[in-house]
């Protein structure tokens, strides 16, 4: 079999999302690529907004075409950022595009992105679904959400000192003594975590919540103060790790806990949320009245419609000298790094998918399992089957 046989050309196209910066693959990791028998192809200006010029891919060993369409003839498998699901507006465009036997590996919302998900079928697409990986250890280095939320925690806080009319840190100074400010993270998931240690590397006194009592050690950690509420064990996850959505009495005492700790804060960060479900409301209007002017809240869940009643997506709202910040695609805000991570973990996706220059359907691994949405004309992922009303299908693997 000649080397050519054993190599699967992947077309990286610009995005096309709205304020989207990110890049799928970098210029640095297009060697790691080619290494691996996947030469990449890469529509021009494509890395611009991450600050990767053309000539930089070029130099690397990719080829830059100008035409859009010629990344989608030349890659058998198309990596992007946000997929038509992820992007259905602009990404509609890109539908006629793709052919069958094609392949699409990118974030796609799938949970609430049925009808784009029936069109890729339709076209006869393999999609692959990177925010469906499981976290598992040996998934770790393919896991995009955890790289995404790494940028948004961080930069969470960012956003929060510079609305802040204080400053974080304590200082002894000749006019007197600065109290640190208080910061309260709500989720002590990647995000929250990262927003933990950022608040605290800035000085702040930092207290984490999270419906998972098993994250204190981790809060603790980091030298932040863990809220405790009261909850029967495994209650608070599901058995991918992530935060289970729970009941109308829980939510309840755990607003009236909410409520006493807001109070006393500077700045509260929100990032709780529960996959496919609009996102809980743990601050209400009210509680926002019961903050000092001057007070901040981030509200990373804004996409999901915000963990406070007052979010606007995007949008900052003013309560009374209280600020809300609802930002959506935060990682994109800092698009260099967030596609310099996303590249690496695409890179490890895909070399756990092609095998012999070809993509490997092993549908008794639980990666590729979990992750692919559609194949051969059908919706084959047993999750997305069950929400849309399907019978269950046959699994088969290819090797």
């Amino acid at each position: 079999m000649t080397e050519e046989a054993n190599q699967l050309i992947v077309g990286v196209p610009k995005e096309t999302f709205p304020g989207e910066n990110r890049v799928a693959v970098i210029a640095d990791t297009v060697p790691l690529f080619t290494k691996a028998g996947m030469p990449i192809v890469v529509e021009s200006g494509a890395g611009l907004r991450a600050g990767i010029t053309d000539e930089q891919y070029s130099q690397k060993g990719a080829e830059v075409v100008s035409d859009r369409k010629v990344v989608f003839d030349r890659g058998q498998v198309i990596l992007q950022v946000r997929g038509f699901g992820a992007n259905p507006t602009n990404g509609r465009s890109d539908l006629e595009l793709f052919r069958t036997g094609q392949a699409l590996v990118s974030f796609f919302e799938p949970l609430t992105a049925g009808d784009e998900v029936k069109a890729m079928a339709e076209r006869g697409v393999s999609v692959f679904a990177v925010e469906m990986i499981p976290r598992i250890a040996r998934a770790q280095s393919m896991d995009t959400l955890s790289s995404m939320a790494t940028i948004a925690g961080y930069k969470a806080v960012l956003l929060a000192a510079g609305l802040l009319p204080k400053m974080f840190p304590m200082l002894m100074t000749a006019a007197g003594t600065i109290s640190p400010a208080r910061v309260f993270v709500i989720g002590a998931g990647v995000a929250g975590l990262q927003a933990i240690a950022s608040a605290k590397r800035l000085g702040a006194i930092v207290k984490g919540y999270d419906v998972r009592p098993a994250v204190k050690e981790q809060v603790e950690s980091l030298g932040a103060s863990f809220i405790e509420l009261e909850i029967e064990a495994g209650d608070s996850e599901d058995k991918g790790g992530y935060a289970r959505e729970m009941d109308e009495s829980f939510y309840r005492r755990q607003q009236e806990l909410m409520a006493r700790v807001v109070a006393e804060s500077d700045v509260v960060i929100t990032t709780a949320a529960v996959p496919g479900k609009k996102a809980p409301i743990l601050i209400t209007a009210e509680m926002v009245k019961g903050m000092h002017p001057g007070s901040v809240i981030i509200d990373l869940a804004a996409e999901r419609g915000g963990n406070c009643e007052l979010t606007r997506p995007d949008e900052k709202v003013d309560k009374a000298g209280v600020t809300v910040l609802g930002p959506t695609n935060v990682p994109s805000t800092v698009p260099f790094h967030a596609s310099q991570m996303y590249s690496r973990n695409l890179l490890t996706f895909m070399k756990h998918l092609v095998k012999d220059g070809r993509l490997n359907f092993d549908m008794d691994d639980e990666i590729t399992r979990d992750t692919l949405l559609t194949r051969d004309g059908e919706i084959v992922n047993s999750r997305l089957r069950e929400i849309f009303g399907l019978e269950p299908t046959s699994e088969r693997s290819d090797d």
